[in-house]
């Protein structure tokens, strides 16, 4: 890489090798690479502060069809998502907003009370932040909880063997942003795929399964799939050595509601499936022998699970789908490309 090069060039995983090679550099300290941050509170690490800091910028997380309510929604949604995974209840939350001098009164108060209403929905308290003007809108949250060490899920920790499992299906978010983006948006004409319209709009909650899994030490690791499902299992293999992933891709995986959309409109249901991001769902490893104690537990706590696929040494990801394994070549989204 030459210092002449432009960030479009180079891609979001290049410059965060350069930010922590930076780091060590300079403090001779390595960056864990996860979902969240950790920072212990007292020297007998008893207690860590965990937290989370995702931005949304308008141009990259906003569809046009999305209200303003919406949008302060999502906000909060995308930073506790990355919280959840890891067995961490929030706690509270700061946010900074960037605002354009010409946004409507209403549309503030719109967006306000979306970020409010979703804070209160979780029992998450909103503590402050700061206001500024700028060209777009800019929302940036942070997140916070507390929990002990011992019962936290890192994204290290996988081991070959391990199952690859999931607390939702994939594929409304791929459906969802192809209607948005590249059929006009015209959502009236797709009222049948009205689930993966909302999945872009009024995302679910990532789920609660986690806090079972943290409770009961069962997860080896955990990520939440926001970048698409291909891309979090890049991030998994760049914090663990010597894996790779094998996936299967069927019923389990996928959402039939995208299995209709890619046979009507002859899209491809792989790229649906592992490309789209913004799904917010709760990927996880686990010890197979642990597998049927988490499902039990989940479907006590009226969770759910799908088993997709294991992890292997090779090192690559692949996926079997009718007798066929493939090699996975798509990377999903990935900002300054």
């Amino acid at each position: 890489m030459r210092n002449n090069d432009k960030l479009g060039n180079l891609g979001e995983l290049k410059l965060i090798k350069i930010i922590e090679e930076t780091v060590y550099e300079k403090t001779g300290s390595h960056l864990i690479r996860d979902d969240s941050f950790f920072f212990s509170l007292d020297h007998n690490e008893k207690n860590i502060l965990i937290f989370n800091s995702d931005m949304l910028v308008s141009t990259t997380d906003v569809p046009s069809q999305m209200k303003s309510y919406q949008i302060g929604r999502k906000a909060v949604l995308m930073n506790i998502s990355d919280l959840i995974v890891k067995g961490v209840e929030p706690l509270g939350i700061f946010i900074s907003l960037g605002l354009p001098k010409d946004m409507l009164l209403k549309n503030f108060r719109d967006l306000i009370s979306g970020i409010i209403d979703y804070c209160k929905k979780l029992n998450i308290e909103y503590i402050g932040g700061d206001l500024n003007e700028t060209k777009e809108i800019i929302i940036n949250p942070t997140v916070f909880g507390i929990q002990d060490p011992s019962k936290l899920i890192y994204r290290t920790g996988i081991k070959a063997g391990d199952y690859l499992v999931a607390n939702r299906k994939f594929g409304l978010t791929g459906v969802g942003f192809d209607i948005l983006l590249s059929k006009n948006g015209n959502i009236k004409n797709f009222a049948l795929y009205r689930r993966s319209i909302n999945s872009i709009l009024e995302p679910e909650d990532t789920g609660y399964e986690s806090f079972i899994l943290s409770e009961n030490n069962l997860a080896t690791a955990s990520i939440d799939s926001s970048d698409g499902l291909a891309k979090s299992l890049i991030d998994l293999m760049y914090s663990n050595q010597n894996i790779g992933f094998e996936i299967e891709f069927n019923d389990q995986l996928i959402d039939e509601e995208a299995k209709n959309y890619s046979n009507k409109f002859k899209i491809s249901l792989e790229d649906l499936v592992f490309n789209a991001g913004e799904e917010f769902i709760h990927l996880f490893t686990i010890d197979p022998k642990d597998y049927d104690t988490a499902k039990k537990l989940i479907r006590e706590s009226n969770g759910q699970i799908y088993l997709i696929g294991k992890v292997i040494s090779d090192g690559k990801i692949f996926f079997l789908s009718k007798g066929k394994k493939k090699e996975l070549k798509y990377f999903g989204f990935e900002h300054f490309k």
